[in-house]
C-alpha cells in the first residue's frame, strides 16, 4: 500500500509546488482563480491520501500559561 500512495504523494506536491510557482508569476484573475482552485483540490488529495498512507497521529503538543510572566511554555 505505501510502496503505491509514496509515488502519488511525491506527484499531489509537485504539483503542488507548480502551482505556488505559478501563483507568484503575473496571471489574470481568471487564471489566477484556476490555479487557486487546481492548488486546493491538489492539496485536498494529497490530505486524503496522507492519511491513507500513514493513519496514526502524534499527540498534540500542549500549551499552558507560565504562572510568571504570562509566557506560553511547552508542557
Amino acid at each position: 500500500m505505501i510502496d503505491e500512495n509514496l509515488p502519488r504523494l511525491r506527484a499531489h506536491r509537485i504539483n503542488v509546488l507548480r502551482y505556488r510557482k505559478r501563483l507568484a508569476t503575473r496571471l489574470s484573475n481568471l487564471e489566477c482563480a484556476y490555479i487557486e482552485r487546481r492548488l486546493q483540490e491538489e492539496r485536498a488529495s494529497m490530505d486524503a491520501l496522507s492519511q491513507e498512507t500513514f493513519p496514526f497521529s502524534l499527540p498534540a503538543v500542549q500549551r499552558a500559561t507560565a504562572d510568571i510572566g504570562g509566557e506560553p511554555r511547552h508542557v
